[in-house]
């Protein structure tokens, strides 16, 4: 018996002369690169969208976003629609090792009692909650007098849910019991099957909307470390080489720059010093 063939998909609702146009706006305002093969997923996430905003189709949708004045708050809905946000609490936990086990003891050493961090990319918080645990718990062993952590996002929506530190019991798996004991709160009803980050841990991370494309990110004093990882890999090279010369001008010079497991700087001309897996020490 001749096996079935595999089922085709439908064409897409979104012309592909529309979809280049959403495209080249995705690119030109994010960095994120979206080739031809995307185009079901944008097509569906648009779909979805154009039914929000009682469009009455998805082409409709796509001529409102592609003629929208760059402050029309249909543009920030899109942007959060076509964005991807993936992120889990101790996620490539080599890094974090990395924090506890050479960063800050190193630091400690030259007297240098406090870190200021940057998590570029915080999505839902769970980065950025899983540091100020790593930073609280280092407070705790006199390691470190102070941290503060500012978290940013291009999605208003999951920064957000961010701010609220609500999350499920399932997404707390990765985080040791000891410190979920101690950093959680569990919901009053147990039924909700979730734990809210606790206040004095909330307060020390801020949270703030960002574009890694603008020109300048105005972030006050220089960073000690800074948390940019699985976002390059959404850039083509150029890009990737903007953003970082971006994020080593407010990195201070010894200050530590994180990227995710898949990035590398291989072959781009910056002022970094490999030091551990995906780990970079800003030269001077």
């Amino acid at each position: 018996m001749m096996p079935e063939p595999a089922p085709l998909l439908a064409p897409p609702a979104i012309s592909p002369v529309r979809f280049r146009r959403i495209a080249q706006l995705i690119h030109s305002r994010t960095g994120i690169r979206m080739p031809d093969s995307k185009i079901h997923l944008i097509e569906g996430r648009l779909m979805r969208k154009a039914r929000e905003v009682g469009m009455a189709n998805i082409d409709a949708y796509c001529d409102r976003v592609l003629n929208a004045r760059p402050d029309d708050p249909l543009l920030t809905e899109f942007f959060n629609a076509v964005t991807t946000n993936k992120t889990d609490f101790f996620r490539e936990p080599v890094h974090f090792d990395y924090l506890t086990t050479q960063l800050l003891p190193a630091r400690h050493a030259a007297g240098q009692a406090t870190l200021r961090c940057w998590s570029a990319a915080a999505s839902s918080g769970m980065e950025a909650y899983t540091l100020a645990m790593v930073l609280a718990e280092a407070v705790q062993a006199g390691l470190l007098r102070d941290f503060e952590i500012l978290a940013t996002d291009l999605d208003t929506r999951v920064l957000a849910e961010a701010r609220r530190g609500v999350y499920r019991h399932a997404d707390l798996a990765a985080v040791p019991a000891t410190l979920r004991a101690a950093w959680f709160a569990n919901a009053r009803d147990r039924r909700r099957r979730e734990a809210r980050v606790i206040p004095a841990l909330r307060s020390k991370v801020a949270f703030a909307q960002l574009n890694l494309m603008e020109a300048q990110y105005g972030l006050g004093d220089p960073l000690d470390v800074i948390f940019c990882r699985n976002v390059l890999i959404y850039f083509d090279k150029d890009t990737q080489f903007r953003v970082i010369s971006r994020l080593c001008e407010v990195l201070r010079p010894g200050g530590h720059l994180f990227l995710g497991h898949s990035e590398t700087i291989h072959g781009l001309d910056l002022p970094l010093q490999a030091v551990g897996s995906t780990v970079f020490r800003k030269k001077g």
